[in-house]
């Protein structure tokens, strides 16, 4: 259960008594309300597993965990952190430095107990240490606060002489800290065991904290740089540059997990982003793409900068930058104190320039910081100047700011492994750990098995597939093309034109040739009534400015509104036109639109451009036999709904551009290939879906629930979807129950809103990808085949979930989707729900391939995405949200999503 819902239900307060009733009032006896009874819902366990497919052996990441020690206690202590003068210790990742010198310094009083610590205010022992409540005082030469340079030694080498080192404000010589460590709980070991039988606690949550946290902290002692789970080595041989002076570090993930089969450590390659480390110059002519340091734009530089750690030559101190200086290198003065003292015995001081006191005082060469700004690692009232060449930035720096398409390309591309690499790594791995040696293991006797865990996977065979003429189609290994083939249900493509908006291009010939693959493929097209050239004048006019002129042009020039608009683009992603274009097609004039950059252009480009035309304009390229002659398992006997539901936010650094939630809802059932697409906005970075229903008077619900019924009640012959199966996208298993008690919740009383005595049976099934447990072949180079499933072994001890690949993993080593059955009301067996599951990653339009998750969750997070970029530019036009007042309680409004015309409302504009 949440521990939010036991607010305001603790102990009872006692009331006042109530007023008294005045003489001349009868009072009204109140009516009794029926009791809303609430369920608290909770994930449905496992009814049987699988038997269908052909079985194959198959390796997984997971290494077999033995707990020898069942009946101990984990020991939670709690750590106060302050300096002498009692002041606390902000978290800058001096803890751990002192807790080692506390277990080095006081090991008798710890009655030689190792213990773990989690960096912060948590410890944990195995069995009780000495007392409840220990207080000890350590002192530490030369902090610096470095999360992570467990081998550099400090005053290392190129030390200044000894005159030097006096002279130099050395700004922590020595620090004394005090520590308070006292009981906070005690967890029992056997919590562990009840959680492999399926009992989940309070306790094996904490239990599996503990050991996770001995885990960072084996890491923490090899000098890794932690991010949850994962550890990385500051070793030159993992870092890849991605451009823009940043590398991608390749690291860990390891954690412990409980499986069918017991105990497992999960480790994974894993891949974070960091500051490339060296010369601060060298890095800000990478990161701003400039030809040299003069060139560099100094404000964008202080942002980039700020709170960076470097290292200054040659003391090799370490340090965080603060800002830049006003003034350069040889202009930026500061107080010096002299050797001298006047005739009152006062110290005498002068003004030095930077440049002046490094050069002449310090006797250290600077060949280019002269005309630089200097950086300041000193306090706001107290700035201390370096220049910036004798500044380098320390290792493994986390980068967190969001890639741009060029860095995200450069690095899936150098960090992807085949399935025989990335198993010889992870082999590596284990051994490199060497988690035998680890004191806190061995303590309550964990000992980690190094080989692969093998489970029995089994391959499904691919649903038949139909095409034009109702010819059939097989996939093989997940894929199939449209080779001499027919769509099976082709849309007219008629009263169109193009337009272009100064890409460089045969328009005449691109034209033909889409007429002539359309003619192949069965599509009707009539030739388009003109092509618009955007006038050069507006070629550098901003984005909103070039789509208003191009609509001007159209308008003056049409007939009649057209039925699509195929769009050329002068770049190939991310183009600014996009979203404008988008939305002014989709929003104010209900236009299907195509847009391409056209720089490689053949037929098989031609093809797949033709395919998602058609199906935006209402087709259907390939459909599963099973849903012309109805035969799919248990949703062709009754009317079903499928929903897809996902929510995308802004990148990590934004944090209040609005979230957007997109659910798809199938329609024209029996069909489980055509969908539609509600978009909404939310509060940033809320996960739950909250605009599902949404009341406004006792008769209208704004929700997006309900827009979604009634379509499918009328695109499926006036009937009411008697089952309603829910795929649910990006949500961790913390949230599973808010996806069960508030989201379907909402989406119940949608249904009872529209008609009382109507109750639907519900599915639901959460789809995860960012998760850590990969598949390999035995003795294969290959990735394992589409269609493979696993549910033993390595799914949870008791909860419904299980494994699939339906995609041909052509490059890297394949990511499984994780599919977690929440609640099944409508009792499928095991064969028949994952035989939906793999169908549906089938009836995706956009390829001629299976894809890796379900079709509806693909099209949800295309429309959030599509409309996301609607979004982008709101900012810049008049509805920004700082017009729009505030929300209550003081946040500032959401932005509304523009809505859809509703010529296009019903399509698959997002395809």
């Amino acid at each position: 259960m949440d521990p939010t819902e036991l607010e305001g239900n603790g102990a009872p307060e006692a009331l006042p008594p109530p007023p008294p009733v005045p003489p001349n009032v009868t009072p009204i006896k109140a009516e009794s309300q029926p009791e809303l009874k609430k369920v608290i819902r909770v994930p449905m366990a496992r009814r049987g597993i699988g038997t269908k497919g052909n079985k194959v052996p198959i390796l997984t990441n997971h290494f077999k965990v033995n707990l020898s020690m069942v009946d101990g206690h984990f020991f939670h202590y709690s750590v106060a952190l302050s300096y002498e003068d009692g002041r606390p210790v902000d978290g800058n990742g001096v803890g751990r430095k002192v807790l080692d010198k506390v277990r080095d310094t006081y090991e008798s009083e710890l009655a030689g107990k190792e213990f773990a610590y989690d960096g912060e205010k948590s410890l944990f022992t195995v069995g009780a240490l000495p007392r409840n409540k220990l207080e000890f005082t350590v002192v530490l030469e030369d902090v610096t606060s470095s999360r992570n340079n467990g081998d550099v030694s400090p005053g290392g080498h190129g030390s200044p002489n000894e005159s030097d080192r006096k002279r130099v404000r050395r700004p922590y010589q020595s620090k004394t800290f005090k520590v308070e460590i006292s009981f906070a709980a005690k967890i029992p070991m056997q919590a562990i065991a009840n959680a492999l039988r399926g009992q989940e606690s309070e306790n094996s949550q904490e239990a599996f904290r503990v050991l996770d946290i001995i885990l960072r902290q084996h890491a923490a002692k090899q000098g890794c740089l932690l991010v949850r789970q994962s550890f990385f080595h500051n070793d030159p041989r993992n870092f890849a540059d991605v451009g823009g002076g940043v590398l991608g570090c390749r690291g860990f993930h390891s954690s412990f997990r409980t499986t069918q089969s017991g105990l497992s450590l999960n480790i994974d390659v894993s891949t974070t982003m960091i500051i490339q480390p060296g010369p601060v110059a060298e890095f800000l002519v990478a990161n701003q793409n400039v030809r040299d340091p003069y060139s560099v734009d100094w404000a964008k530089a202080k942002r980039v900068l700020k709170n960076l750690r470097v290292k200054t030559s040659p003391t090799n101190q370490e340090y965080k930058i603060t800002g830049l200086s006003e003034k350069p290198c040889r202009e930026q003065t500061f107080t010096l104190k002299q050797k001298t003292r006047d005739e009152n015995g006062e110290v005498q001081t002068t003004e030095v320039t930077v440049y002046d006191y490094f050069v002449n005082h310090r006797n250290i060469n600077l060949r280019y910081s002269a005309d630089l700004p200097c950086i300041n690692v000193g306090k706001p009232k107290r700035p201390t100047y370096f220049p910036i060449e004798l500044c380098s930035l320390v290792s493994l720096q986390r980068y967190t700011k969001s890639l741009s398409t060029l860095q995200r390309a450069s690095l899936v591309e150098k960090s992807r492994q085949k399935p025989q690499e990335r198993m010889s790594v992870l082999s590596h791995a284990l051994k490199i750990n060497n988690y035998d040696s680890e004191p806190m293991l061995r303590s309550c006797g964990v000992s980690i098995s190094n080989s692969f865990t093998q489970v029995e996977g089994r391959v499904l065979p691919a649903p038949k597939l139909k095409v034009g003429h109702g010819e059939d189609l097989f996939a093989r290994n997940g894929r199939w093309n449209f080779n001499n083939k027919k769509v099976v249900d082709a849309s007219k493509i008629e009263r169109w034109a193009v337009v272009n908006f100064s890409a460089r291009c045969d328009v005449r010939k691109l034209v033909g040739d889409l007429m002539k693959v359309a003619e192949m493929k069965g599509v009707p097209i009539e030739a388009p009534f003109d092509v618009f050239e955007e006038n050069p004048q507006f070629r550098r006019a901003p984005p909103l400015v070039r789509v208003e002129k191009m609509f001007e042009e159209i308008q003056s020039k049409l007939p009649g509104p057209p039925k699509f608009l195929l769009c050329l683009l002068p770049e190939r992603k991310n183009c600014d036109i996009y979203g404008p274009w988008k939305r002014k097609n989709l929003s104010d004039f209900g236009v299907v639109t195509q847009c391409l950059s056209p720089t490689r252009i053949n037929d098989q480009y031609l093809t797949n451009l033709l395919l998602k035309i058609n199906a935006k304009l209402g087709g259907l390229n390939s459909v599963l036999a099973g849903e012309l002659s109805p035969s799919l398992p248990v949703i062709s006997k009754v009317p079903t709904l499928i929903l897809g539901m996902d929510v995308s936010h802004g990148s990590p650094g934004q944090s209040d551009i609005p979230s957007i939630a997109a659910v798809v809802s199938s329609r024209h059932w029996p069909s489980i290939s055509r969908y539609r697409a509600a978009v909404r906005t939310q509060s940033p970075k809320v996960e739950m879906i909250d605009n599902l229903f949404k009341r406004v008077s006792d008769t209208e619900d704004d929700g997006i629930i309900r827009e979604l019924l009634v379509d499918f009640y009328t695109s499926s012959g006036k009937r009411k979807p008697d089952q309603i199966i829910i795929f649910r996208d990006g949500v961790s298993e913390s949230q599973f129950n808010q996806v069960l008690n508030i989201e379907l919740n909402q989406i119940i009383e949608a249904c009872k809103f529209l008609d009382e005595k109507w109750s639907p049976k519900f599915v639901v099934i959460v789809a995860q990808k960012n998760h850590h447990t990969k598949f390999f072949q035995p003795n294969s180079p290959d990735n394992v085949q589409p269609g493979t499933v696993i549910d033993n072994k390595v799914c949870h001890p008791k909860n419904n979930d299980f494994y699939l690949c339906a995609h041909a993993g052509m490059i890297g080593t394949t990511r499984p989707t994780h599919y977690h059955v929440l609640l099944d009301e409508v009792g499928f067996s095991a064969d028949d729900l994952q035989e939906l599951v793999h169908s549906l990653s089938y009836v995706y339009q956009r390829s001629t391939t299976a894809i890796s998750v379900v079709a509806p969750i693909c099209y949800a997070h295309l429309a959030a995405t599509q409309l996301g970029q609607w979004m982008k530019f709101e900012d810049t036009s008049e509805t920004s949200s700082s017009h729009n007042g505030t929300a209550p309680g003081g946040a500032p409004a959401v932005t509304p999503m523009p809505k859809l015309d509703e010529k296009v409302r019903n399509s698959m504009f997002f395809c």
